[in-house]
Order: C-alpha cells, then sequence, then structure tokens
C-alpha cells in the first residue's frame, strides 16, 4: 500500500525512533519478560513449579515443571541471541496459548471471575500473537541465517 505524501514525515521518524538495535532487543526483552521472571521464579523455587503443576492438574509434576522451566528460559534465550528465533517464538506462542487455555478457562466460571480470566485469555492470544509474528520476521527477514534481506537483523 502506498504510503500518502503527508504520512511520509511521521513514518520517518517513526523509523529512526524504533531502528536502533537497542530498541529492538528491549521489545524482544519485553516480549520474553514473563517468560524470563516466570522461568527463574520456578527455578529458584522448585517447590513452588510443583505447586503450580499440582494447581493446573499435571502430573507427574517434576518432569512438567522442569520442561515448563527449559521451555520458558531456553527460548527467551534464543528469541534474544537471534539465533534460531523463530524456533523460539513459535515455542513459547504454542506454549502460550496451551497455557491460556489451561489456566484461563472463563468459559467454565461465574462473574466476576469470568471477566478477569477472559481478560488474561485474550491477552495471552495477543502475546502468542507478537510472537508469531517475530517468528514470521525471521522467517521471511532471514535474520537468524544472517541473510536479512534488508541487511539488519530484527
Amino acid at each position: 500500500m502506498a504510503e500518502s505524501a503527508s504520512n511520509a514525515p511521521l513514518t520517518a521518524l517513526a523509523r529512526r525512533l524504533i531502528s536502533p538495535a537497542p530498541v529492538r532487543f528491549l521489545a524482544l526483552l519485553a516480549v520474553c519478560g514473563a517468560y524470563i521472571q516466570g522461568g527463574l521464579t520456578k527455578a529458584l523455587d522448585f517447590n513452588g513449579a510443583l505447586a503450580e503443576m499440582t494447581h493446573f492438574g499435571l502430573t507427574p509434576q517434576a518432569p512438567f515443571a522442569v520442561a515448563v522451566i527449559v521451555l520458558e528460559l531456553g527460548a527467551s534465550a534464543l528469541i534474544l541471541s537471534g539465533r534460531l528465533r523463530w524456533l523460539g517464538a513459535l515455542g513459547l506462542a504454542g506454549f502460550t496459548v496451551l497455557a491460556a487455555f489451561l489456566a484461563n478457562r472463563f468459559w467454565a466460571m461465574a462473574p466476576p471471575e469470568s471477566t478477569m480470566a477472559a481478560n488474561a485469555f485474550f491477552e495471552h492470544l495477543g502475546l502468542a500473537g507478537a510472537f508469531v509474528l517475530v517468528a514470521w520476521y525471521d522467517l521471511v527477514h532471514g535474520a537468524s541465517t544472517g541473510t536479512s534481506l534488508h541487511g539488519r537483523d530484527l
């Protein structure tokens, strides 16, 4: 879609503001933030991680807790490092959708809990969509392979 001439200065300013590598890294860090925090919290308080698995009916608890920790921290590391970024992003997208269906079952709740759970459910879907966009950009622009079409990494 062609951009109108009247929007060109605003678009140029936006490109200058969000194009620097530190801005892109901070944006990726923000998208991964909940998973880094969650993975570290579970790793540092494994009994709490086991209790969380029990709360959501995941048994055996220990293997599930270890898998979640490895996924949250490992996929975040892939995204932030740029190495197989698409894989980390798709892993967290899938995990986020599964977690939303497991933890935010608003359709099985009564108000006002159902309203809060519905909000969290759709927020998680939005976050999963952000991860899909990160994966798409990485795959289309070849950032993980060093073959970016535009000469720069996400």
